[in-house]
């Protein structure tokens, strides 16, 4: 019986666990919405938590040790799986982390595309609206001038030929 107690004990600690590196994951989740800094700080609590709570199950199985007079060598492989569980929940939420962050990275990158050539159009619009040229079209007047100036300057140098 005591070591179905202990059992039924040690899954409970494993859910808690597991029900803390949620929340850890939940924040991760809304931490992902905001920006980057945000994101390492809820990552932080995250491990916070989660390391408070391995400590409080470890807490709570030694006290269950003191008062069933369990074997250390049976409460060191019980602890020794929750330390691995949570090993495995910290690597699934650093995994889930990075993938998130990715994804909100690219997002930003393809926004900032579509920002900046919404600005673009917005600028070039004014632009038109005044009546003041852009770069693109004072560089094709200048081109088309030059060309004019070379044919004028070949016209006179024709006619002063034919003078002189």
């Amino acid at each position: 019986m005591k070591k179905k107690t202990m059992q039924k004990k040690a899954q409970r600690a494993r859910a808690a666990v597991r029900k803390t590196a949620q929340r850890g994951t939940a924040r991760v989740e809304a931490a992902a919405a905001t920006t980057g800094e945000a994101l390492r700080d809820r990552w932080h609590s995250t491990l916070v938590a989660l390391t408070t709570a391995e400590q409080e199950v470890e807490k709570q199985i030694r006290q269950l040790l003191k008062r069933n007079r369990i074997q250390a060598k049976d409460a060191a492989g019980v602890l020794r799986e929750l330390g691995s569980r949570a090993e495995v929940e910290r690597r699934k939420a650093m995994k889930e982390l990075e993938a998130r962050l990715g994804t909100l990275q690219s997002r930003m990158r393809k926004e900032r595309k579509v920002v900046g050539r919404a600005v673009g159009e917005a600028v070039t619009g004014a632009l038109a609206t005044l009546n003041i040229p852009s770069r693109r079209e004072v560089t094709e007047l200048t081109r088309k001038v030059e060309q004019l100036g070379a044919k004028i300057d070949a016209y006179r140098a024709r006619r002063a030929a034919r003078r002189g």
